[in-house]
């Protein structure tokens, strides 16, 4: 039976919590990110990245691309991002919320448009601001992972302000990962960051993850141009799959910037620096007609999907190969990318459909993924409408990650996997609640199952400016007032706070939140049929 046929009839039986497993669930002591000693090991982890809390990050390109045109910015129609949620200014009490969760490590990023606002220019402050918060850290006995590149650049990568790069890659605009002449440059600069940040804080960090779900980040900023520099190439597939083999450069040349660089082993387990970076999934599904389909065809558009999506990036690395032109056979060999990852982070949130018909990517892809609620048929109707999330416009099917995980483990065997965002968008606590405990669930299966996962970091800690969609989705543990900056924290918090603490799922928790079931009904919203509208602000 299709897995979307068990979905319907449990939730039509009335699912959740009288009808599934509810045995505790344990978890391992904290270990490695990598390598044999860190298998069966367990973390537990909040993440967040820079630009989307930190306030007044002037030298980024996120401050110039939402800033108004009247203030020198660029005026794009979105929310501001400004103060953020002032984690610059409240890094310190945001890390006491931290340790007060009881968790073993925190993801964050290390804004590299403050460490060097100017190219060639490094900012002092910055640098002794991000070494007190590591320092804090350590007192306080919690794992940093440091993100390197997480959607965000100083302007002078990419000026969004000069897309036809009139005067060529300079110090001011090196021109973009499209430009042909600029590329290479910056790879050069994004590896002297990561050697930099390797060099300044290698004492007190071993895990490093270079970039941040890397497809989606070059779609946003070189495909459809949602995010800066604002290039639109996805209709080129050859000059995107440009883009990407530059973007999979860099984070080569980062890796091996920090294996050269980080040469201390700061928290005494033998290994100086353990890196890897984190990949966006989704579980795919194929569709036709706003259902689940068997037809070949959309089989295969589902195959194709995961490819280009989940595989292809990891292939490219794990083998040293490229594939140019997206068929799914490699011809280009890359040995100085091979083997450049000791771990692969996995951010899951959402099911889609995909489906042959109507492509919205031509060959040799031929498809059309439901995605930023365009639909032509692709896009599936959730089993039950609780599953919606209202803010972000998709279906949040949280068991499918555990198909994800498998998928992964069998493709990859030896590569430690690690959720490194999982979440939701709510301004109902007990959703977020059965988020982080159906997620877990799912999670604990697949481990059982033999699949080599090393733990789970909730996003986010706090509310945060979530990019393109501004301050109106809330992902955070904690609620963020946009008027006093008050942190006040959900029942997520208090539920995910006792798992971490007490290493366990309880039979209470399982029962309350747990299971396959409908999810509490989202406050004040009636979900769409296919879950893709976005209600206004």
């Amino acid at each position: 039976m299709r897995r979307l046929a068990l979905i319907v009839l449990l939730a039509a039986c009335g699912g959740g919590s009288s009808s599934h497993d509810t045995s505790p669930i344990e978890f391992g002591a904290f270990g490695p990110l990598s390598g044999s000693a860190g298998k069966g090991s367990w973390r537990f982890g909040v993440a967040t990245a820079a630009t989307q809390i930190e306030d007044m990050d002037t030298s980024t390109d996120w401050y110039l691309w939402t800033g108004s045109a009247a203030g020198g910015g660029l005026g794009r129609g979105l929310a501001f991002v400004n103060q953020a949620t002032d984690g610059y200014t409240m890094d310190l009490p945001d890390l006491d919320l931290v340790h007060e969760l009881g968790v073993d490590s925190y993801r964050f990023s290390i804004e590299w448009a403050r460490i060097e606002p100017q190219k060639g220019v490094i900012d002092q402050d910055a640098i002794a601001h991000y070494r007190a918060e590591l320092m804090q850290l350590a007192s306080l006995g919690i794992h940093p992972l440091v993100t390197i590149h997480h959607f965000s650049n100083p302007v002078w990568v990419a000026d969004p302000r000069d897309l036809g790069c009139a005067n060529g890659p300079t110090d001011t605009n090196l021109c973009g990962l499209a430009n042909p002449d600029g590329a290479p440059l910056i790879i050069q600069a994004m590896a002297d960051h990561a050697k930099l940040l390797a060099m300044t804080f290698g004492d007190l960090v071993d895990e490093w993850g270079t970039v941040n779900e890397p497809i989606n980040y070059l779609l946003a900023s070189y495909g459809v141009g949602f995010f800066p520099p604002g290039v639109s190439k996805i209709t080129d597939l050859t000059a995107f799959a440009n883009i990407v083999k530059n973007y999979l450069a860099a984070h080569a040349a980062m890796y091996q910037a920090i294996k050269q660089y980080d040469t201390i082993d700061a928290d005494g387990d033998g290994v100086a620096a353990s890196v890897g970076m984190s990949l966006s999934v989704v579980d795919w599904e194929p569709a036709r007609n706003h259902q689940p389909s068997t037809k070949q065809e959309d089989l295969d558009a589902k195959t194709r999907m995961d490819y280009v999506f989940h595989f292809l990036w990891v292939d490219s690395i794990i083998n040293g190969t490229w594939d140019s032109d997206l068929d799914g056979v490699p011809d280009e060999q890359h040995p100085e990318w091979k083997g450049t990852l000791d771990w692969l982070g996995l951010q899951y949130y959402e099911r889609a459909g995909v489906s042959a018909a109507s492509p919205l990517i031509g060959p040799p892809l031929s498809l059309a993924p439901c995605y930023a609620g365009i639909d032509s048929g692709q896009c599936l109707p959730a089993p039950d409408p609780s599953y919606c999330v209202p803010r972000m416009g998709y279906e949040g099917w949280d068991d499918g990650i555990h198909d994800i995980l498998t998928a992964f483990g069998a493709r990859y065997a030896g590569l430690p996997l690690v959720i490194t965002e999982a979440g939701i968008s709510t301004d109902t606590g007990a959703r977020r609640a059965e988020n982080i405990v159906r997620v877990l669930e799912s999670v604990a299966r697949a481990r059982d199952e033999g699949v080599d996962v090393r733990g789970y970091y909730h996003w986010s800690l706090t509310d945060n400016f979530e990019w393109a969609e501004g301050f109106g989705p809330h992902f955070g543990l904690y609620s963020v007032d946009y008027a006093s900056y008050a942190r006040t924290p959900t029942e997520g918090a208090t539920v995910f706070g006792a798992i971490a603490s007490a290493r366990e799922l309880t039979t209470a928790q399982r029962t309350q939140y747990g299971g396959t079931g409908p999810m509490t009904a989202e406050a004040g919203y009636t979900p769409d049929p296919l879950c893709t509208k976005v209600p206004a602000p």
